[in-house]
């Protein structure tokens, strides 16, 4: 997810203004799409626009970053953004893995091979974090927020996804082996416990880093703290504690699953996005092996309406958007324009985490959080290799003027 210190520092006024027109502007927007798509397709879809509006508003409001909290570890030794992350992959497997497989028909998780094409993808992805500002999710909140540099990141971002579809078949081809679904080794208890002792592995590790640099942990990430305001202004214009961007953003994974039949996914949707504008303009996108494949084609064929990662990403947009509207911090937001180095890595950065995301089975949302909510290998090796690959794009950010 997308650079959050901006937001926190902002997200926490003495005067509580709200930008009427924007929120407007919001509230117009969900009630047309949210219209529109329940013309199109069903209730049902009405109901994940809801769910992804309400991820844009948490994602917001929470500040929940992932490009910035591992920057923070790496950068700052402060741990808080990851045992962030940390306790949200621990709620969700708590919840989605007995999902998954209880026997109910219909519901199948998020499941990838594991091979170059994992590995390479997600660390092309790790270092597209840090250049373009943030994840699949992180650029989406930001440019729902009004962030101009974000909105390059999301048009190379889709750029890239598109020409890592063409490639995916190359990729595929080279050495890795099918998925590895931990349930099938440990069974539900088992592979909810593997992935515990995983977590609190690394969790001690974070903990670990931060008493060396600090010689303490900040343990107050967690709660709430009134600021001089109450719970529910806080919870209309932020900064929420994690706690409440935990509960809300596993909430909304599984009920993403109960509705939908998988887990929560980001970037599929630009794929889809930037094939069908392709089309518009005479590219027959069919002569590509990808798009030949049953659910590419489908997708391609169907209007982005009947997608479910498209309209929660629609959603996710517009839960920003009010988000940002109804914190007064819209504007702010969208005087933010890019220096010429920091429009070269808005530019580069996206087109990374498109390619890395297309080779890698998705983001930090569908391939990481969601594949972790699933009990799947690939998930963590995703994990390992895109934090790695974060590693080179700090480092790389002064060269771009972008600050650590």
């Amino acid at each position: 997810m997308a650079d959050s210190a901006v937001l926190q520092s902002g997200l926490q006024q003495p005067g509580w203004q709200v930008d009427r027109f924007i929120v407007s502007t919001a509230l117009a927007g969900f009630a047309l799409l949210g219209g529109l798509i329940w013309l199109e397709i069903a209730p049902f879809m009405v109901a994940l626009f809801v769910v992804g509006t309400v991820l844009g508003m948490a994602l917001y409001h929470g500040a929940f970053g992932f490009t910035a909290g591992w920057r923070n570890l790496v950068v700052k030794k402060r741990g808080a953004g990851m045992r962030a992350q940390l306790l949200l992959f621990g709620v969700t497997s708590l919840i989605m893995v007995p999902m998954l497989h209880s026997g109910q028909a219909g519901l199948v998780g998020a499941i990838a091979p594991v091979g170059t094409s994992l590995v390479v993808g997600s660390f092309l992805f790790g270092m597209g974090m840090q250049l373009g500002g943030g994840c699949g999710s992180g650029t989406l909140f930001n440019v729902g927020a009004g962030n101009i540099r974000m909105v390059v990141t999301l048009v190379f971002f889709i750029a890239g996804t598109v020409l890592g579809s063409i490639h995916l078949p190359w990729w595929l081809d080279r050495p890795g082996f099918d998925p590895v679904p931990l349930v099938g080794s440990f069974g539900v208890v088992g592979a909810i416990l593997v992935q515990f002792v995983g977590l609190g592995l690394i969790a001690w590790w974070v903990n670990r880093i931060e008493r060396k640099a600090h010689g303490a942990i900040e343990r107050d990430e967690l709660l709430w703290k009134s600021q001089g305001h109450g719970v529910f202004r806080t919870l209309l214009s932020g900064r929420w504690p994690f706690t409440w961007a935990i509960l809300i953003l596993a909430a909304g994974n599984a009920l993403t699953l109960a509705i939908g039949g998988a887990p929560w996914s980001i970037t599929f949707a630009f794929n889809v996005w930037g094939a069908k504008a392709l089309e518009v303009v005479g590219v027959n996108m069919s002569q590509f092996e990808f798009w030949t494949w049953d659910y590419p084609a489908m997708a391609l064929k169907d209007s982005v309406l009947t997608n479910i990662p498209s309209v929660m990403n629609f959603g996710l947009l517009l839960g920003a958007m009010l988000a940002a509207g109804l914190a007064n911090r819209f504007n702010e937001a969208s005087r933010n324009r890019p220096e010429s180095r920091q429009f070269l890595a808005a530019v580069v950065g996206g087109l990374l985490l498109g390619y890395g995301a297309r080779l890698g089975f998705g983001c930090n949302i569908g391939a990481l959080f969601s594949g972790i909510a699933s009990a799947s290998l690939h998930a963590w090796i995703w994990f390992a290799c895109a934090f790695a690959g974060s590693l080179i794009g700090i480092r790389l950010r002064p060269w771009f003027r972008l600050p650590n």
